[in-house]
């Protein structure tokens, strides 16, 4: 019984520094500057849809990202015509929600240029893609009743 009980805690302790370290080469990975290339759904039609109670899709796409994961902060910038532009900050976490799946939970706060929150909301988004050159988010929510999701493609912006 020792022996098991024992054998159960060495694979608990593993298991979270696995957890721990892909979080951490996430965070590496997610450094730097970013460009929300589109944003897709996954239903076909025309969508009226507002991004992180800030703008429109149409105003979100193009806008240029940057990750500070050391601190957790970053900014994202709008430069469309006919859209509320500027710099915004936030403050990020990526958090496991499944160590199956391999699946986690990006939630995001926007805040002012201190970091601190002036409506204390923040947004839950999944982080679908992460590679050297690619991310996805996606965010679900319900439309009249089913189920739908909005999906965030960035590109890696070298320089």
């Amino acid at each position: 019984m020792k022996k098991i009980l024992l054998l159960s805690v060495i694979i608990l302790i593993l298991s979270s520094c696995g957890s721990a370290e892909v979080i951490k080469e996430s965070k590496k990975v997610m450094k730097g500057d970013w460009q929300l290339e589109s944003i897709t759904y996954s239903e076909t039609g025309s969508f009226k849809v507002s991004l992180l109670d800030d703008a429109t899709a149409e105003c979100f796409e193009g806008s240029q990202w940057h990750f500070v994961p050391n601190n957790y902060t970053g900014t994202y910038q709008i430069e469309q015509a006919d859209c509320p532009n500027g710099l915004r900050d936030f403050v990020f976490s990526i958090k496991e929600t499944n160590k199956n799946t391999g699946l986690y939970d990006f939630m995001l706060k926007p805040t002012d240029e201190k970091h601190k929150s002036v409506t204390n909301r923040g947004f839950r988004l999944h982080l679908n893609q992460l590679t050297e050159t690619q991310m996805q988010w996606s965010q679900d929510l319900m439309l009249e009743g089913s189920p739908f999701t909005i999906y965030m493609n960035f590109t890696k912006i070298t320089k």
